[in-house]
């Protein structure tokens, strides 16, 4: 019989949250804390010095000893130094102590981090700083256990060096401009607008062996190389399917160390590809689901090495099936409850929602390429544009129904649209089944999805906070746009009716509901004007013109030297990603695989010589000598030529660099591939030097 498993019990209990402040706070500190929380408002330093202490306490008790700050920088990663609870005292001996400056901010090395320029080697001073909004809670590695405290990161001149800062800068641009709507429609409860996401996880799970054998995997996260097995995805028997024993027992316990966490892990199951999974949580506050994202990713890898397993997080690990992102379902809701993309049963006659729909329309079309930048990395590159969801163009699902509202809408005549129906399913046990007010569209985007933005362009590796800074802003902008109208309105109802009707006009051509996978639509999208940024070195500039700089700085988000460091930045990403897999290419062809070839290719022409010896035919052995000596001599012309390539790219740098390693080093890397990977599917399995893509995909 299976152990009883006190989930209420366990949920949170590594967190420091409202109910630990609660019993452990005295009242008036504890609602000096909460105003602060919710306001902004500077901790007094009595308040902080109360909360550190108690925090000390609360982690001591769960086994802690040390303590750090736990930030985002550039590198897309988290980063943390840990301080140990311990000072001497006087007379000898030491006391465990945690004091309020030392909680609310540290001081880690900032130029030893990606900053863009922002800071040198002699310029050294930065400044975490903790977001009381998101809560500490304890990282538990094996035998040790750490106090993380989630913070901001900036430089010691005031510049963001984080994902974290522009985010929460973000928040307060939307929640700003989003309450001077409400206000416009009688409003006067609501005192903040909260964005809120509910990343869903896709992911790989291979067997760990097996992984320690492929350089690619251990160097770069993805197969360099790999011929595809005899099955893949194409039975779709794999999605949704009965979960495998071994990886079932890695969620279960996965699921138990998230709540621990106090991240509601909700949902699990086979997504499509062979040994692919997804994970996904509900919904939280952006900052709060931003921090728990970066949580699962760490944790998914620390449990998966528990099972013998290996989590792989790159999006696109495998050529040949699907590839891994995070769909980010975005949505606005008020401190008083109220869900601004809720469109409910008449979405027609509600003014609200129709102008929020507005404005997102507004934001995604006027501002397409930042959001293709913000879901940018070099691994997706792989994924977004190829045959799965969603394609590199930017375009907006509503289905049928909203989008005959908006047409009617754009046509004058709001009166007539189709409402929801019911359906039957033709089974009288069954019960009717009212229908959603939208279809779903795995080949879009950007798709609402009943209550909420559903935007798929996120990669699977990355952390959520660059799409969702992106999509507060540019939301954010639209409505203070549209509340600077209308403020000046005398009439505000005709006011609105004009103003919602023709921005649904203006924008109109963001809205596709069809397959996003046909050459028909590339077409169609470029007519409509909309563009097709098939890479992240084509979407970089997007953060530095002349409109997105004055966007950002509008709102105070990002400052003009923030964009152009985080510019900077990317193209350095790039460039070393690509290099770093080039280096792995060239390492695997030239001290293995070509080796082993070319051990295949004697014994072929012994095999020959001693068939012929005996008087023999010996022409299929010749023949397949043959085949394999070509694709040898074509491999080794590849590997030449892509060592070439990646000398004269790395004696470049910036965005030349980068570009150059796209254009030049990338199609190199795929002429390489092509040679080998016919040649694993002909040599000997024996002699092959390290696992297929079966042996990966089909051995967990």
């Amino acid at each position: 019989m299976s152990e009883y498993l006190d989930i209420p019990g366990i949920y949170g209990s590594y967190v420091f949250g409202e109910k630990e402040m609660r019993e452990r706070l005295p009242r008036a500190i504890y609602k000096s804390l909460k105003r602060s929380m919710v306001t902004g408002e500077e901790l007094e330093p009595v308040v902080a010095d109360a909360t550190a202490c108690a925090m000390k306490e609360w982690a001591i008790e769960q086994g802690a000893t040390h303590y750090t700050h736990w930030f985002q920088p550039l590198t897309g990663t988290t980063a943390e130094k840990h301080d140990s609870f311990i000072s001497p005292k006087e007379g000898g001996g030491v006391i465990m102590e945690l004091r309020g400056k030392e909680l609310i901010r540290g001081e880690p090395d900032a130029s030893s981090f990606p900053s863009g320029g922002i800071r040198a080697t002699f310029e050294a001073r930065g400044y975490t700083v903790w977001d009381i909004t998101s809560p500490a809670f304890i990282y538990d590695n094996g035998n040790t256990k750490t106090l993380c405290i989630p913070t901001a990161f900036c430089a010691y001149t005031g510049e963001a060096l984080d994902k974290k800062t522009p985010l929460l800068r973000s928040m307060e641009a939307i929640s700003k401009q989003a309450v001077r709507i409400l206000r416009l429609f009688g409003d006067e409860q609501t005192e903040r607008v909260i964005a809120s996401v509910g990343p869903e996880q896709e992911y790989f799970i291979v067997d760990r062996e097996t992984y320690l054998k492929r350089k690619d995997l251990i160097f770069t996260g993805r197969t360099l190389f790999g011929a595809m097995p005899p099955k893949g995805q194409e039975m779709e028997d794999h999605y949704f399917g009965a979960i495998k024993e071994r990886v079932s027992n890695y969620m279960k316990e996965l699921d138990i160390e998230l709540w621990k966490l106090g991240i509601p892990a909700k949902t699990e199951h086979n997504e499509v590809a062979p040994a692919q999974h997804e994970l996904a949580p509900i919904y939280n506050t952006t900052n709060v689901a931003t921090d728990e994202n970066m949580l699962v990713m760490n944790v998914m890898k620390k449990v998966a090495l528990r099972h013998g397993l290996v989590c792989l997080l790159h999006e696109k690990p495998f050529a040949g099936v699907n590839g891994s992102g995070k769909h980010n379902n975005w949505s606005l809701g008020t401190d008083t409850g109220r869900n601004l993309l809720e469109p409910g049963k008449e979405p027609q006659h509600n003014p609200m929602f129709l102008l929020m729909l507005a404005a997102v329309m507004k934001a995604v079309d006027e501002h397409a390429g930042l959001l293709r930048m913000s879901a940018s990395n070099p691994g997706n590159d792989h994924r977004l544009g190829a045959n799965e969801a969603p394609p590199a163009i930017l375009s907006m699902f509503l289905g049928d129904q909203l989008t005959a509202v908006v047409e009617h809408i754009i046509a004058g005549n709001d009166e007539n649209v189709p409402g929801a129906s019911s359906m039957k399913v033709g089974v009288s046990t069954l019960p009717l089944i009212r229908r959603d007010a939208t279809d779903r569209n795995r080949t879009s985007p950007f798709a609402f999805t009943g209550n909420k933005f559903e935007f798929r362009m996120v990669p699977s590796s990355g952390c959520i906070a660059d799409a969702n800074t992106v999509l507060n802003t540019i939301a954010a902008d639209a409505l203070g746009s549209f509340a600077d109208e209308l403020e000046a309105a005398e009439d505000f109802d005709g006011a609105l009716r004009a103003l919602i009707r023709r921005e649904m006009a203006a924008h109109q051509r963001i809205i596709f509901n069809g397959n996003g996978y046909t050459d028909e639509w590339v077409a169609e999208a470029a007519r409509r004007g909309l563009p097709n940024i098939r890479s992240m070195v084509d979407a970089i500039p997007e953060l530095v013109t002349r409109e997105a700089i004055a966007l950002f700085e509008r709102h105070g988000v990002y400052t003009e030297k923030e964009l152009r460091a985080r510019a900077d930045v990317s193209y350095e990403l790039y460039a070393k990603t690509i290099n770093i897999e080039a280096l792995t290419m060239i390492d695997m062809a030239g001290k293995d695989i070509i080796p082993a070839v070319i051990r295949y290719t004697t014994q072929l022409a012994d095999s020959v010589n001693a068939v012929e010896a005996a008087g023999a035919d010996a022409g299929v052995q010749r023949e397949l000598l043959t085949r394999v000596s070509v694709l040898l001599r074509q491999a080794s012309a590849a590997l030449a030529e892509l060592k070439l390539r990646q000398h004269r790219a790395a004696a470049l740098s910036g965005a030349e660099q980068a570009q150059a390693y796209r254009s030049e080093v990338v199609p190199a890397m795929e002429v390489l591939r092509a040679p080998v990977d016919h040649l694993e599917m002909i040599c000997d399995g024996e002699i092959w030097p390290m696992p297929t893509y079966g042996d990966l995909l089909f051995n967990v």
